[in-house]
């Protein structure tokens, strides 16, 4: 399993060829996107979907998502484009969304957990940019660590997590965004989101019109997008989301019981233990969310028995980041 170094905004032609041949011969090439590292296979390839699976422990009801180099090819594995699709693929693409259509009969059913429907997006990393149009085939792409783990934002973390599960991981430093693609179904007429993320409601509402939030899914039932799970991007360590008044008291009594602790805060404390991990960022939900994971990453490599995180705000911008974070303290 090579780690492979790239510039992230010219990477090296024989590289991306390299991994285009792996991905047409159905091999797994670890990738940057602006969100997260993603686990790429061909999308057309049930053999080659299968291995993302089994190599991220996946569960079956689980679908992926397919990137695509152009708003083209995704209607080329899509077999109704309707004006919301449009709409937003023109105001959002190339970038961290992803549309939810019915798929074309091409898509095998492992990607889509069986479903009748595929999540499709552009992203606008120039590695994936690069990749996709080496390739010429629509690339499946979950992200690149064990199934319900913290999802990985450099290719240190894949290497880590996936180790020789993967043919070839390209690795171009931190992504930019940080946490995944928001997800909207534009199947119906009214659109529903899926799974927050850095592309807001009022900004989507803004296009299409009002959207419905999408209730979560019962144990076991294919998912209609990836992060609905109940417990997900989460680190090995017990997340603890505690009141911004609430959290030099809850670090005491954490470091009393003589455990190993982390802390992710917006405001910084006036007194800490020095034994604490301690991580700050800024109340800008951006820069939140590209460092979030990050931060649960270094928590994990520092041996944190558990991370103590303040409540982040609760704007509209925030939905996102408060998902993440929700969802890894369950």
């Amino acid at each position: 399993m090579p780690l492979v170094h790239v510039d992230p905004f010219e990477p090296d032609p024989a590289v991306i060829e390299r991994a285009a041949e792996l991905l047409r011969a159905g091999r797994l090439v670890a990738f940057p996107t602006e969100t997260v590292y993603g686990l790429g296979a061909n999308a057309l390839d049930p053999e080659a979907v299968a291995r993302i699976y089994e190599a991220k422990g996946r569960p079956s009801y689980n679908p992926l998502i397919v990137h695509v180099s152009d708003a083209a090819a995704a209607r080329s594995v899509v077999r109704e484009w309707n004006d919301r699709a449009e709409g937003l693929a023109t105001a959002f693409w190339p970038g961290p969304i992803t549309l939810v259509l019915p798929k074309r009969a091409e898509v095998p059913d492992a990607v889509t957990a069986g479903l009748d429907t595929v999540g499709v997006r552009v992203p606008s990393h120039p590695v994936a940019r690069a990749l996709l149009l080496a390739a010429g085939i629509p690339i499946a792409a979950p992200s690149a660590n064990p199934s319900m783990m913290v999802s990985p934002t450099l290719g240190a973390h894949v290497e880590g997590s996936l180790g020789e599960r993967v043919d070839l991981i390209i690795d171009a430093g931190p992504t930019p965004v940080g946490i995944e693609s928001t997800v909207i179904d534009v199947s119906h007429a009214m659109p529903t989101l899926l799974r927050p993320g850095t592309i807001t409601v009022p900004e989507i509402e803004a296009v299409v019109g009002p959207i419905a939030i999408a209730s979560g899914a019962a144990e076991g039932v294919a998912r209609a997008s990836p992060g609905m799970m109940e417990r997900h991007y989460a680190p090995r360590a017990r997340l603890v989301v505690v009141e911004p008044a609430d959290v030099e008291r809850v670090l005491a009594d954490e470091r009393a019981a003589g455990r190993r602790v982390g802390a992710l805060l917006i405001s910084a404390p006036t007194a800490i233990d020095r034994s604490i991990i301690l991580v700050l960022v800024p109340a800008d939900p951006a820069v939140y969310a590209q460092r979030l994971y990050s931060a649960l990453h270094a928590f994990d490599e520092a041996g944190c028995e558990v991370v103590v995180v303040e409540r982040v705000p609760e704007g509209v911008e925030w939905l996102g980041v408060r998902d993440r974070v929700g969802r890894a303290g369950r």
